[in-house]
């Protein structure tokens, strides 16, 4: 290949172990970039779970004070007039809270989903796992190597 940035190095020669643990930097580099850029895409998808959450936790947050303002303002009327009307408002104001129930329910179970990137983590601990084997094969045969120059 004309041109190209890539040098073969046949297997069978040995490199000093300076070269070595320097191309080892370089991978571990590049793998850690990717584990980021990784983590960036789990942690926005579960951004945007957090933000449903929030939103319907925020629905719930309207939905019981105009509840709470309605019940006030029915005991209110209910006990100025003692009338039908009042219990009307009373019903009004207990369907909104229900509904205020409802979405809390709603956040809760969402805001239990969120989870921690779980692929992020199963990578890392396989990388780390590939790394410690590939450390210890070389310090492994790494003796024999110096046994040789001596």
């Amino acid at each position: 290949m004309a041109g190209s940035n890539y040098s073969y190095q046949d297997p069978t020669d040995e490199q000093p172990l300076g070269e070595l643990f320097s191309e080892l930097s370089g991978n571990l580099q590049q793998l850690l970039k990717k584990e980021v850029e990784l983590a960036k895409v789990e942690a926005t998808e579960q951004a945007k779970r957090a933000g449903k959450a929030g939103a319907m936790f925020g629905a719930t947050a309207v939905m019981g004070f105009f509840g709470l303002m309605l019940l006030f303002f029915a005991a209110a009327w209910g006990l100025a007039t003692v009338i039908p009307t009042g219990l009307a408002f009373l019903a009004v104001g207990l369907l909104c809270l229900v509904i205020a129930g409802i979405f809390l329910i709603s956040a809760k179970k969402e805001v239990a989903g969120i989870r921690p990137p779980q692929q992020t983590v199963q990578t890392l601990k396989q990388d780390v796992q590939v790394a410690q084997t590939s450390l210890k094969r070389g310090l492994q045969s790494e003796p024999d190597t110096y046994g040789k120059g001596r």
